[in-house]
C-alpha cells in the first residue's frame, strides 16, 4: 500500500474471531475490513446514518471482493486495518485494504462498493459524498 493517505483502524483479536485453535477464522477478517471501510468513511466525513437521512437515501453494498489471505492471525493479537480510497466514478468507489500485525503483513483485499438506493438500485456517488474522498 503506497504512501497517500491510509486510514487505520486497530482490532482486537477476541475468542469469538477465532476457530477451535485459536486461529482467526477467515470469515471474521471480512468484518474487520468492514470496519476499516467504514471508519475510513467517517473519517473522510461521510457518515452511514447522514447517508439515510438525504432527501433520497443511500447507502454502499460491497459489489465484488478479492481477498488474499497470507499469515494467520491468533486469539489476543493486536491488528491494524489499513484501508486506502484508489478509485471512485459514476456508482462505484475501489478500496485497498491489508491487515497488519507489526511488520507482518496478514491479509489483504480489494474491495468495489457500489452506492445504491434503498430498493437497491445503483445511484451515482453525489458530488459532496466525491468531494471527501
Amino acid at each position: 500500500m503506497s504512501d497517500e493517505t491510509i486510514y487505520r483502524l486497530p482490532i482486537r483479536i477476541y475468542y469469538e474471531d477465532t476457530d477451535f485453535s485459536g486461529v482467526v477464522y477467515h470469515a471474521a477478517y471480512l468484518k474487520f475490513f468492514e470496519r476499516g471501510r467504514t471508519e475510513a468513511l467517517r473519517a473522510c466525513g461521510v457518515h452511514h446514518s447522514e447517508l439515510l437521512a438525504r432527501a433520497e437515501p443511500l447507502a454502499f453494498a460491497v459489489r465484488k471482493m478479492t481477498t488474499e489471505w497470507l499469515i494467520p492471525a491468533k486469539i489476543d493479537d493486536m491488528l491494524e486495518v489499513r484501508t486506502r480510497f484508489v478509485a471512485a466514478k459514476g456508482a462505484r468507489m475501489t478500496l485497498a485494504q491489508e491487515i497488519w500485525r507489526e511488520e507482518a503483513l496478514l491479509a489483504r483485499a480489494e474491495v468495489e462498493a457500489a452506492c445504491m438506493s434503498l430498493s437497491g438500485r445503483p445511484r451515482r456517488l453525489p458530488e459532496d459524498i466525491l468531494a471527501k474522498f
